[in-house]
């Protein structure tokens, strides 16, 4: 793999970052998982849209700027170097957005993804039920098809921005005869649609992040239906993909992760070397920041030659996961009894975000198919060994 940038890329990289030193806000948002976050997320997915740096990698005609995934891992390097906003819409741009890409009429791209890239609609995940966590394939909630429509009754939880959101993609089992990961439809709904009902759930930090959403006898269009009738399991699989493998979780993320845990030892050295095994997991985080970077980077580059993301995408969200929790660990090890400050204390200064990180990596396991089924899945599809 040639990691030499072209001309090409290397201008690329200076437009985003002085686009982004002339418009990341200057003081940070509010919490998206507060109603003003929420709004003003929302209008800074607009201002990106302004400038097409919504999704760099759609189409012009559809708001982005048609590049390949090397040219979006240089863009994502230059977001989180700017210190950018979170991207309240990561559901949509990053997840929905490509498998609309994949399988989506033409009909429902045009509808969809230009909202989707100006922050007028936020889409939330319903996949996971009561009784379906990362076993999809146990989904019980039914969509009957009544002429043009379906029916759709029964519960999702764990969705994420569902409070605030305007739409939520899921999975509903459309054949009532049918088992497991047979007879699923992906379908697409907005959230205000009657009979739908959303009950706010908290976080570890308080913040409702998560909803559960109620279906009752909510009736949607057949056409929003992504795919096909009964295609429900391959088209999530494909979004499974891209979220544990590639688009969820930029590298650029950790890097940056790991060198602001760099900076904090450095500011805290005298105390943090009173602990040998400190400076050793300082260095493990950015030496495994950059080795999750060189990783994606080649995985980026097998797509742009027409590869596939296979069940390799495992790997990736467990590495991803777990080095996440242990760079945020390093940092409280650092920080001592100041890494109970929250962001709003008035002692916190600038530690508070190292213990929002913390808790919020602590779900890194959980979301996106738990580590435990992901090994499973390595175990069975990658090395061939015998289902437990």
């Amino acid at each position: 793999m040639d990691l030499t940038y072209t001309a090409a890329q290397q201008a690329f990289r200076a437009e985003a970052r002085a686009w982004l030193a002339a418009n990341v806000p200057a003081q940070p948002l509010q919490s998206f998982d507060t109603e003003l976050g929420f709004a003003q997320h929302r209008a800074w997915e607009a201002r990106l849209n302004e400038g097409r740096w919504g999704m760099v990698t759609w189409p012009t005609e559809l708001g982005g700027r048609g590049c390949d995934l090397i040219e979006w891992l240089i863009f994502e390097e230059e977001y989180y170097r700017a210190g950018a906003p979170a991207r309240v819409n990561q559901n949509g741009i990053f997840l929905l957005g490509p498998t609309l890409m994949e399988y989506g009429s033409e009909a429902q791209k045009a509808r969809f993804l230009p909202r989707m890239a100006t922050g007028q609609d936020i889409w939330a995940q319903g996949w996971s039920e009561p009784g379906a966590g990362s076993d999809m394939a146990a989904i019980r909630s039914k969509a009957e098809r009544v002429g043009d429509h379906y029916v759709i009754n029964g519960q999702k939880t764990w969705s994420t921005r569902a409070v605030w959101a305007d739409w939520v993609f899921g999975i509903f089992r459309t054949d009532p005869n049918s088992q497991r990961h047979h007879g699923l439809t992906f379908i697409l709904l907005p959230l205000d649609t009657p009979g739908i009902s959303v009950r706010p759930i908290p976080q570890l930090n308080g913040l409702p992040g998560f909803g559960e959403i109620f279906f009752d006898d909510v009736k949607v269009p057949v056409e929003n239906a992504l795919g096909g009738e009964g295609m429900g399991w391959h088209v999530a699989m494909s979004t499974a993909g891209f979220e544990r493998g590639l688009m969820l979780r930029s590298p650029a993320r950790f890097q940056e992760t790991a060198r602001r845990l760099v900076q904090l030892y450095l500011a805290n050295r005298e105390a943090a070397d009173r602990d040998p095994a400190i400076a050793e997991a300082v260095m493990r985080a950015w030496l495994d920041a950059e080795a999750y970077t060189l990783a994606t980077y080649m995985t980026a580059s097998q797509l742009v030659k027409g590869g596939k993301i296979g069940p390799e995408s495992s790997t990736n969200k467990i590495f991803w996961s777990e080095l996440d929790q242990r760079m945020h660990e390093t940092a409280l090890s650092i920080l001592g009894l100041r890494a109970e400050l929250l962001p709003e204390a008035p002692a916190a200064g600038d530690v508070g975000q190292w213990l929002d990180g913390f808790l919020f990596a602590q779900a890194g396991p959980i979301y996106a198919g738990t580590n435990e089924i992901q090994r499973n899945i390595i175990a069975e599809r990658m090395l061939g060994m015998p289902r437990a």
